[in-house]
């Protein structure tokens, strides 16, 4: 194998594979970046059997200077390619002979390392007889944000540490839920399709990363059996699945709302900010929310440090004029920081029932958050 490649491309390309190396993976071999070499292009692969990042770079893709002399592939560990290729003045030439030894050279500077044969490395999941879907890049991004935040971070209940992604028809519906709190969104989608499936939070947030730095618009979702791809042109971020059955979050909403209140989003979230200055001290960061006289009351107390409570005006209010809560105001926040609008709408049912977040816009998206004890 022979090939010539841009320092900055390469090193970007080994960056982004290398997310999903692990220092101390099931196999040996999996401490390495797999690169293969083909006529037109160079792929680059990471895994650590959980999750599989694979990286296309095109021959065509002026930007990276790629020239192949000759195809091949090989295994090379991570940690050693990318600290190496980091530290190189130029562009990168590689050779890897027949006993997988690789040769890095660099202006005058030359590197020999040694390899794994690439037959060791475990083959990527099959995809072909599934069908998959295009949806938008931006869209998914957004969905994945506004959700994968709420995932339980307890391994008691595997199923709650990932977000479940339903196809149903023509509807595309992502929850996330740590049984205190629920993030819902629905959109609908263009190639009808049927999949329930629970993705690792850190799978997604690991695709969040890809995904952000990446100017393509569509993006591929293919399944199998046990694993989940998210592909576009140039990368495929592979997640395997967390087996089980994901609870009917459905039935966490209340069907109804006996006081609903508009108020402005950025000001709320400022507010429950300062709040939670003094909430620390509480094991369940208590804010008291109080209604009263057409305003909103932020309070919160610490007996070290003393008290903070401000008003804000209602935009509007529907229902029981009167009433008091109290939540976690770290969950309150990232809710509202969540909510991409300049209004918010907040409905209670009750002192001790959840309170819904959703956005003025009446889109698919709901975010809940339960009432804790007051202090």
């Amino acid at each position: 194998m022979e090939f010539k490649i841009k320092n900055e491309y390469f090193s970007k390309a080994i960056g982004e594979v290398s997310s999903a190396v692990s220092a101390k993976p099931p196999f040996p071999i999996l401490t390495g970046i797999k690169l293969t070499a083909c006529e037109d292009h160079l792929t680059l692969t990471g895994s650590n059997s959980d999750i599989v990042i694979e990286k296309v770079i095109p021959a065509s893709d002026k930007g990276a200077g790629l020239e192949i002399a000759e195809t091949g592939s090989v295994v090379v560990t991570s940690r050693y390619l990318t600290e190496l290729v980091k530290k190189l003045p130029g562009d990168i030439h590689i050779n890897v002979d027949e006993k997988n030894s690789m040769t890095v050279l660099s202006d005058e500077i030359l590197t020999s390392l040694n390899g794994f044969p690439a037959e060791e490395y475990p083959a990527l999941p099959d995809f072909e007889d599934s069908q998959g879907i295009e949806f938008s890049s931006a869209k998914l991004i957004e969905m994945i944000k506004q959700t994968v935040f709420a995932v339980s971070k307890n391994d008691t209940r595997p199923a709650l540490t990932g977000v479940h992604m339903n196809f149903s028809g023509s509807s595309f519906s992502c929850a996330a839920t740590d049984s205190h709190r629920l993030a819902f969104l629905e959109t609908r989608i263009l190639s009808p399709s049927n999949g329930s499936f629970i993705v690792p939070g850190s799978s997604l947030k690991e695709l969040l990363k890809l995904l952000t730095h990446q100017e393509e618009s569509e993006i591929q979702i293919l399944s199998s059996e046990s694993y989940l791809a998210f592909k576009t042109k140039s990368i495929m971020l592979c997640s395997r699945l967390i087996e089980g059955k994901y609870p009917d979050v459905t039935g966490l909403i209340p069907k109804e709302a006996k006081t609903v209140i508009k108020l402005d989003a950025k000001k709320l979230l400022k507010g429950i900010d300062r709040a939670c200055l003094f909430a620390h001290e509480w094991k369940n960061n208590n804010v008291l929310l109080e209604i009263k006289e057409g305003a909103l009351k932020i309070s919160s107390v610490s007996s070290a440090i003393g008290k903070i409570e401000e008003t804000q005006q209602l935009l509007e209010i529907t229902g029981e004029q009167e009433l008091s809560i109290s939540v976690d105001g770290n969950f309150l926040m990232d809710a509202l920081k969540a909510i991409q609008e300049e209004q918010v709408l907040l409905s209670f049912s009750g002192t001790m029932r959840p309170i819904i977040i959703k956005p003025v816009s009446g889109e698919s998206y709901i975010q809940l958050v339960s009432p804790v004890r007051s202090y």
